[in-house]
């Protein structure tokens, strides 16, 4: 969100608040303060060990009270879809039109990836604007009956900001003659012998290899490093850390021979840099990168993890074939659609130059959608 956050604090014709649910307090701070955000209100969500029903009425109950007192004009919300829901129900309860950024994301199993199939699907029940990052998102969005006046296709944020902090230089990571291979995976459907089984897999391949270097990452999840650390610390090929910065995170990502990931938003930006992804879920909300043959889901299946990893060492086709740098997920001007198509919504006139980003966000929903007539009132 913070591509969003930064156009809209530039422009004349809105005040922008900022809301942070703090759910790990250590990866929002460095993000806040890589992007020179400053939140007008921080809720301070976790606990430990919660579950999804004690998180779920503690962030409904922070966005009443805050949407209550500001009465805002608008409110956007991306990212955590538990925050996204919470943020559009609350929206909802207030009569406080609501937008979705990252519109769109769909599997079709409620049950995969979970909640956040369900926490999607109760947002776009609600709200007015959908900013689907791509035209696929878009027809998820278009099949389940959402107006296509409300639909635009404007890329994915993350490419915007990814892209910008790419452009700086990291120092290497990587020692002399080594490949790096990156892996994340903290996501709740993989706790306990699914993580189990990607940790196996990652030891194999440290144990058969010495010509790589992993760099793993921590989430603060105790269900994540009381799974990881006593299974792969230790090894000398295998570095574990805590939670990077995001612009360490860049680097790395940049650095990387290829990535091992169970993150969605890894799965947009990895490609963007040129950089192979093996997906440890079964199924992805993100099916665009799947086509262009940039990504690739292996589940949790160590045979299959190290299968595919020792292709990618190995294989110098298969891996140029999965490396040429093709994104499906923007190209750095999601903000500046997103803003222009909210000044234009919010009846504020935009310029010559915003109103052609607004028609080029709309056009290719509503061709896809059906010939159009003029807009409900």
């Amino acid at each position: 969100m913070a591509p969003v956050i930064r156009r809209l604090q530039l422009e004349p014709w809105c005040e922008c608040s900022v809301l942070c649910t703090a759910q790990h307090r250590e990866l929002l701070d460095q993000v806040l303060e890589l992007f020179h955000i400053r939140p007008q209100a921080d809720f301070g969500v976790m606990r430990p060990n919660q579950t999804l029903a004690e998180l779920t009425s503690r962030l409904i109950d922070k966005f009443y009270r805050v949407l209550a007192a500001d009465r805002p004009d608008a409110v956007l919300a991306q990212g955590d879809t538990t925050t996204t829901m919470a943020a559009a129900l609350c929206s909802f309860y207030r009569s406080v039109p609501f937008g979705h950024v990252e519109a769109g994301l769909r599997t079709g199993n409620l049950d995969g990836p979970f909640p956040e199939e369900m926490n999607r699907r109760v947002a776009s029940c609600i709200a007015r604007w959908h900013f689907a990052p791509t035209q696929q998102a878009a027809t998820n969005l278009l099949d389940e009956g959402v107006s296509p006046y409300s639909v635009h296709v404007t890329g994915n944020t993350v490419i915007d900001a990814l892209l910008d902090v790419a452009a700086g230089h990291g120092e290497s990571i990587v020692p002399a003659g080594l490949r790096l291979v990156l892996v994340t995976a903290h996501r709740r459907e993989n706790f306990g012998a699914p993580l189990e089984n990607v940790c196996r897999a990652i030891r194999q391949l440290a144990d058969r290899r010495r010509d790589i270097q992993f760099l793993y990452p921590v989430h603060p999840n105790p269900n994540v490093e009381g799974v990881v650390r006593p299974m792969l610390a230790g090894h000398p090929r295998i570095r574990l850390v805590g939670p990077l910065d995001y612009r360490q995170f860049v680097a790395a990502m940049k650095q990387a021979h290829f990535i091992l990931t169970d993150s969605g938003g890894v799965q947009e930006e990895a490609p963007a840099l040129g950089k192979p992804v093996l997906v440890l879920r079964e199924e992805t909300e993100r099916p665009e990168a799947v086509a262009a043959g940039v990504v690739r889901l292996v589940g949790t299946d160590s045979a299959k993890i190290v299968a595919e990893s020792l292709r990618l060492l190995d294989d110098s086709d298969h891996y140029a074939a999965m490396a040429h740098g093709i994104s499906p997920y923007g190209d750095g001007r999601a903000a500046l659609r997103i803003a222009a198509l909210l000044k234009k919504d919010l009846c504020v006139e935009p310029d010559e130059d915003e109103q052609a980003d607004v028609l080029t966000a709309a056009l290719p929903v509503a061709a896809a959608a059906a010939p159009l007539a003029a807009p409900p009132a």
